[in-house]
């Protein structure tokens, strides 16, 4: 099982036209037939004017069995694309792998953070042994999820999606995380290992599956 997070920077006054144009036709021609979308989101925070999505695939070879059979497909090709491409400023692809299974929220009414950190060369395996050992701590406050790392695109770098109820339960959370003690032990231990972290805040789009 792989991931695949797309990120796309559109033209500025783009982005409510393009959301509609996935949520209406594109998500309908595409459906999960040529790979199951996890979550479709419109940036909040951090860089403006982007689109992130989330799909899986069983293999690299099922993703490029797809995305072939995808390329063949005139309403796609003809009927979406067109409409899409001149708005797209800019695309990064990442492939990722999983870390801690994804776990979607079972209710909708979020807004999500993603935030992904590049560790040292050599030191994301410690970073990621760290993480996983205090996520019962951390788990107390608000439920991951999901957590990967990179396989392709930005190597030594590790990914994780967190759902809040909105900026406010957020600030709270993350309050509250930062006086535990399990978890300053682990910002001790883990600090040295990055080199550098990013994070946006996301809302979801119509057709996310994610809400």
């Amino acid at each position: 099982m792989i991931h695949e997070l797309r990120t796309y920077t559109l033209q500025p006054g783009t982005q409510g036209q393009y959301l509609k144009n996935s949520s209406e036709i594109g998500r309908k021609i595409r459906g999960d037939n040529y790979g199951k979308l996890e979550g479709f989101w419109s940036t909040e925070f951090g860089t403006l004017n982007q689109v992130v999505h989330l799909w899986t695939f069983e293999s690299l070879n099922e993703r490029e069995r797809l995305r072939g059979e995808l390329a063949k497909n005139e309403e796609w090709t003809k009927g979406y694309l067109p409409q899409t491409r001149g708005v797209l400023l800019a695309q990064e692809n990442k492939i990722l792998s999983i870390v801690l299974p994804l776990k979607p929220p079972a209710e909708p009414g979020h807004i999500y953070e993603l935030r992904w950190y590049r560790a040292h060369v050599g030191r994301l395996a410690e970073w990621i042994g760290l993480f996983k050992g205090v996520m019962p701590a951390r788990e107390k406050y608000s439920k991951n999820v999901g957590v990967f790392q990179t396989e392709a695109g930005q190597l030594n770098e590790a990914v994780h999606l967190w759902a809040y109820k909105d900026l406010n339960d957020r600030a709270a959370v993350r309050s509250k995380v930062l006086q535990d003690p399990e978890w300053q032990v682990f910002l001790g231990k883990s600090a040295p290992c990055l080199a550098e972290m990013k994070s946006i805040i996301l809302n979801p789009a119509p057709h996310s599956p994610m809400k």
